[in-house]
């Protein structure tokens, strides 16, 4: 029963803010996550935001258990990368860079990365007034004994609450409480 109601209290939530996060495909060799909304803020802004990912992203999806060691090289070849002590992990390769309009990654995160998959990331800035519309995809292909249709939900989960995190950061300047 609580589940049932904390599950209804995020739809009810991201309704509410016009957030159309969803699953847009999944079989066993793929999966695509697609999310808009709108940031009250200029494109330029959620850029700086978006690469300032330290800031950003829960500590719970790191491998140092601290995000504060998450960088982002907004440069083609450019490391998504989380170093600390004498460890590191590249969690991507910048792909494309365009400041205030486009950064796409390739990315194979967390588990997915040993599962030997191709993932491509992007986020799309549109100006829309003194707002940006943020499109973002998470393009994930592999081979049909990979099971991502079983783990499209939970990668799904993962990415909006790290958007959710990324926009209260971007118009705020803190980072929303995670959605359970």
């Amino acid at each position: 029963m609580r589940i049932q109601a904390i599950a209804a209290l995020v739809l009810l939530l991201l309704l509410a803010s016009g957030v159309r996060a969803e699953v847009k495909e999944a079989g066993a060799d793929h999966l695509l996550v697609t999310d808009s909304r709108v940031v009250h803020a200029p494109p330029d802004k959620v850029y700086a935001a978006l690469v300032d990912v330290a800031h950003w992203w829960n500590s719970e999806h790191t491998y140092s258990g601290d995000a504060t060691h998450l960088s982002i090289q907004a440069e083609a070849g450019g490391c998504f990368c989380e170093r600390w002590g004498n460890q590191s992990v590249a969690h991507g390769r910048v792909i494309w860079a365009a400041p205030g309009q486009v950064l796409r990654l390739d990315t194979a995160l967390g588990p997915l990365q040993s599962m030997a998959v191709q993932g491509v990331m992007t986020f799309t800035l549109k100006p829309e007034g003194h707002a940006t519309t943020l499109l973002f995809e998470y393009r994930v292909n592999g081979a049909s004994s990979s099971g991502l249709d079983k783990l499209a939900p939970a990668v799904n989960g993962m990415l909006m609450e790290q958007l959710q995190r990324l926009q209260g950061f971007v118009e705020s300047g803190k980072v929303s409480a995670r959605v359970q």
